[in-house]
C-alpha cells in the first residue's frame, strides 16, 4: 500500500456569528496539501464551508503526522477533528463519535397503561 496521503487543517474565519472560537475544518487528501487547499477555494471537489470561510493551512496541527495509506488516514482523520473539539475549537468535518438523534426527534418513552 503507497502511503501519500495525508490528514490536513484549514484555519476558517468562524461561519457562526457571535461564536468567539476559532474554527477550523479537518480533511485528508491524496494530493498536495497546498494543491488541495486551492481546490477548495476555487470550488472545485471543495467543502462549502472552506471555499466560502477559508483562510489558511493550518500546518502546526498536522506538519508532524506523516503521510500514510488511504485506510489509515480515514482513521487519524476523525480522530484529530475530535481532539481539536475537546480542545474547544469549533471543527468542521468527520468525527468518530456515535452520532445523537437531534434533540426534538428523541423518542419520548410511553408511560405504562
Amino acid at each position: 500500500m503507497k502511503a501519500h496521503h495525508r490528514v490536513y487543517v484549514i484555519r476558517l474565519r468562524n461561519p457562526r456569528r457571535g461564536d468567539r472560537r476559532e474554527a477550523f475544518y479537518v480533511g485528508m487528501a491524496g494530493l498536495p496539501i497546498e494543491e488541495r487547499f486551492a481546490n477548495h477555494k476555487r470550488g472545485y471537489k471543495s467543502a462549502g464551508v472552506v471555499t466560502k470561510y477559508g483562510i489558511e493551512l493550518a500546518p502546526e496541527w498536522y506538519e508532524d503526522i506523516p503521510p500514510m495509506p488511504y485506510a489509515e488516514c480515514a482513521l487519524s482523520e476523525p480522530a484529530l477533528a475530535d481532539e481539536l473539539r475537546d480542545r474547544g475549537y469549533l471543527v468542521y468535518g468527520p468525527t468518530a463519535r456515535p452520532k445523537e438523534p437531534p434533540r426534538g426527534l428523541r423518542r419520548r418513552r410511553r408511560s405504562p397503561r
